[in-house]
């Protein structure tokens, strides 16, 4: 057992979660929702990440949400902050060694669907690694070698599908293109995006979607619509621009996310 796994343990006092969200942009206020919650500074955990995007808060949070035990992982590290694809596998390492075996990753994303504005919520059916690069380069076993057939769990996002319906909540559903970041896409990449079948481009979870299935983990992911991608609108996009819209989708997603784990839907 490593250090952040027996860190984490010891730290989560007895509890045994089986589902584990990693809060992007716009949901950190789900952190105020969860009942009965621990809170665990990033720092007090070896090897997990430090954050340096605004509205990520980089701690751990362990308690009920809408009556359903999870950790929640609100802040992550992204690729561009430091050319590490694989900067979340210490954290997602241990979430697993704790018994985690559902993982929910949320994000802020551009969209290429003109009906599907800022505000929206998309849940990822599938996703393109534009990125060029992979978490898994330098894994020495046969493991690296990760089937993404089913990358994304048709049972969760079964479950998505059902709250969202029961809260009259409109969920789009699409493919996530992953680009390096840290800059915004240009209008001639959202053309070539588009063509490739994307419906949303975003700087993040395709990392940790790879991980997680190399750990065994069931996986399910949506995104923030924050803004319309380069070239759509003829207006600049802005990181504030993510910012101000992160929270209205957020509201939304929260909204199928507790409803989903009220009626239990994700212990399919």
């Amino acid at each position: 057992m490593n250090d952040a796994v027996s860190t984490l343990i010891e730290k989560l006092e007895g509890r045994t979660p089986k589902v584990a969200l990693v809060l992007g942009s716009g949901l950190g206020g789900l952190v105020d929702e969860v009942e009965n919650a621990i809170h665990i500074p990033y720092g007090d955990l070896p090897g997990f990440p430090h954050s340096g995007v605004t509205g990520h808060a980089g701690k751990l949070v362990s308690g009920d949400l809408a009556g359903t035990p999870v950790i929640m992982l609100a802040g992550r590290a992204h690729y561009y902050e430091n050319g590490n694809p694989a900067a979340m596998r210490p954290a997602l390492e241990a979430l697993a060694g704790t018994g985690i075996e559902k993982l929910i990753l949320t994000n802020a994303a551009g969209s290429l669907e003109p009906e599907m504005g800022p505000g929206s919520v998309m849940l990822i059916t599938d996703h393109i690694n534009f990125s060029g690069t992979n978490p898994l380069f330098g894994e020495p076993t046969d493991g690296r070698f990760v089937g993404l057939t089913e990358a994304y769990d048709a049972r969760i996002r079964a479950a998505f599908e059902a709250a969202a319906q029961a809260t009259g909540t409109q969920l789009h559903k699409g493919v996530y293109m992953w680009f390096s970041g840290p800059s915004f896409e240009t209008p001639a990449e959202i053309r070539m995006a588009r063509v490739m079948g994307a419906n949303a481009v975003g700087m993040s979870t395709v990392p940790e979607v790879i991980l997680a299935r190399f750990l065994g983990l069931r996986v399910a992911a949506c995104s923030v619509i924050t803004n319309l991608a380069a070239g759509m609108t003829g207006a600049e996009l802005s990181h504030q621009e993510t910012k101000d819209m992160a929270p209205v989708g957020g509201q939304r997603l929260a909204t199928i996310l507790k409803r989903m784990f009220a009626d239990g839907l994700a212990d399919g």
